[in-house]
């Protein structure tokens, strides 16, 4: 029996999910909503299902795995961690996912304010935003180091949200990020089974952020 996961037909909170399915080679299937047309980009095919789903927290994205169903990316990423292994393999490997993730959370939150902002194309709003994220990467290497996951040897939940905030950066600029990140995004990319995914009709390369945002539209 395979899982249900439900979300908006972009990147967005969504990928990092689908990233550790892959991965973890977890049978699912996608309910993608789509947004209405522009310039409104009403939620109406999200909206008339919203609470006949049986969530505690309606919200995107969902996971519906038999009797359980969740809300919030974070939840859902540590439900299915914790059924495959990926929460670490001792207390410092734990210790270090847990903490890398929550700062990861902290910087995505600050560059969803900026590419949401409608200044998001003036010169001050882009020097700011360059600020920010200068020193959130280069926070994020030395925590990162020579290892080649965050949490040290072993790829963990954790992961699945970094390579997607980071690949974002990449996507901005990739002169903000230092070397050990690049390599990351390559070691991540190579792993087989994300390798096949981001070849195949699945993946979605764009848009990024929701459809009223320019940022990583295409």
């Amino acid at each position: 029996m395979s899982v249900l996961l439900g979300y908006w037909n972009i990147r967005g909170l969504g990928q990092p999910i689908r990233f550790l399915l892959e991965y973890t080679g977890i049978k699912y299937t996608e309910k993608r909503y789509n947004y209405g047309p522009a310039p409104d980009y009403n939620k109406e095919e999200w909206l008339k299902e919203k609470y006949s789903l049986g969530l505690d927290f309606p919200n995107l994205p969902y996971l519906i795995d038999g009797d359980v169903k969740l809300t919030q990316t974070p939840a859902i990423l540590v439900y299915l961690a914790r059924k495959t292994n990926l929460l670490g393999t001792n207390d410092i490997e734990m210790r270090r996912a847990d903490l890398v993730y929550a700062r990861c959370a902290d910087y995505r939150a600050v560059m969803g304010a900026y590419v949401y902002n409608p200044e998001w194309e003036t010169e001050s709003c882009r020097e700011e935003f360059v600020k920010k994220t200068r020193t959130a990467m280069d926070e994020l290497s030395t925590f990162l180091g020579e290892n080649p996951w965050f949490a040290g040897n072993n790829i963990t939940y954790a992961d699945f949200m970094l390579y997607e905030v980071i690949s974002r950066i990449r996507y901005f600029d990739d002169k903000l990020l230092p070397g050990n990140l690049k390599a990351y995004l390559t070691r991540f990319e190579g792993l087989p089974s994300i390798a096949k995914y981001m070849k195949s009709d699945g993946f979605i390369k764009c848009p990024m952020y929701s459809m009223n945002v320019k940022f990583g539209r295409e």
